[in-house]
């Protein structure tokens, strides 16, 4: 039954990764950095706050006590990863939810598997290093999958020139508004390298969620309160980007811009916000019974992948493109899946 319920909750949370984009489509007249920094007051301030009031005892009380290195790393990491978070938004902006997400998801895993081993080995830390992974059957295995992704990124990336080739900017803005191929790549692989330091942030915060249990609450909900000071971190990443953005484009007159739609424009950006944010909640429920940490972020990623290429296909973004383009993001797609269950099996076995 915990395993039904675990592959329950990942589905649940790769879903609302996949799909939070969504309603940031609806906004009308408002700029993207204004809509991206109301959405983040919900994602990275407001439901983090309400989601560890509802589960933690004192969880304020918890990061007051905390102590002053494991609140600095927590955060530091957090902004770092806002950065990423920053990109990824710019990658559905500039390549469409399908692409967009693909490459910068499997980017995010390929980081994410090669960096800590690394530091570890540059470093001389415990655990597991990148010499100790390449030496070890299961090591093997996971680099093997990770050339597999690098392989599947390539397709994405070439399905995205044929479709720059095959279609007018007409057409490519037709369900894109602001397709680039160019553009899209470079936030993307930045967003990538950037996405894994969340991973990193739990890491660091690890005391304050032992704190959590030991004032009674429940492991299933315990990383609640290192999200919010990740997500402090993140936030201001992405405040400061988008204060530049609205004095630069001129357009703090947004949020209250009476020939906007401003009471739906706020409510699309909360929707959007909240869903985004619900990934880790349901993540950390989802992990929690499964009780393996490879297996969980595997099937996560694998979710996430596959709701957003069902949104693209859906809001028809490889619309007018050849059958041999489509067969070239199709087959790219569905080797970036493989590869990511090969590094799961990889994994299993280190």
């Amino acid at each position: 039954m915990g395993s039904i319920l675990g592959l329950f909750f990942h589905s649940l949370g790769g879903f609302a990764s996949g799909s939070f984009y969504i309603p940031y489509r609806k906004i009308q007249v408002w700029s993207w950095e204004s809509a991206w920094l109301v959405g983040g007051v919900f994602s990275w301030l407001i439901v983090p706050i309400v989601a560890a009031w509802l589960t933690i005892p004192d969880f304020m009380g918890i990061i007051q006590s905390i102590d002053s290195d494991t609140f600095f790393w927590t955060f530091v990491f957090g902004l770092l990863w806002g950065i990423g978070g920053l990109t990824f938004g710019l990658a559905m902006r500039y390549l469409g939810m399908s692409l967009g997400m693909s490459i910068a998801l499997s980017l995010c895993s390929i980081f994410g598997a090669l960096v800590p081993p690394i530091y570890r080995e540059l470093a001389g830390v415990e655990g597991d290093t990148i010499s100790h992974i390449v030496g070890s059957t299961g090591g093997q295995v996971v680099l093997l999958g990770i050339l597999v992704c690098v392989f599947g990124i390539f397709l994405c990336g070439k399905a995205g020139m044929m479709k720059e080739n095959e279609l007018s900017q007409e057409q490519k803005q037709e369900t894109i508004k602001e397709f680039s191929l160019t553009k899209g790549l470079i936030v993307a692989t930045i967003s990538g390298l950037c996405s894994a330091c969340f991973n990193f942030g739990i890491e660091a915060g690890k005391d304050m969620a032992d704190a959590a249990v030991a004032k009674g609450c429940d492991p299933l909900f315990q990383n609640n309160v290192i999200f919010i000071v990740v997500l402090w971190g993140g936030f201001l990443t992405n405040f400061i980007y988008c204060m530049y953005l609205n004095f630069s484009n001129k357009t703090f007159g947004d949020y209250v811009n009476a020939s906007a739609p401003l009471r739906m424009n706020y409510l699309f950006a909360a929707v959007a916000g909240t869903t985004w944010f619900l990934q880790f909640f349901f993540y950390g429920m989802g992990e929690s019974k499964l009780g393996n940490g490879a297996s969980s972020w595997i099937l996560h990623m694998a979710t996430i992948i596959m709701t957003s290429n069902f949104w693209g296909l859906y809001f028809k973004e490889w619309k007018g493109v050849s059958s041999t383009t489509m067969r070239t993001v199709i087959g790219g797609i569905v080797v970036i899946l493989i590869s990511v269950i090969i590094v799961g099996i990889g994994n299993s076995i280190h």
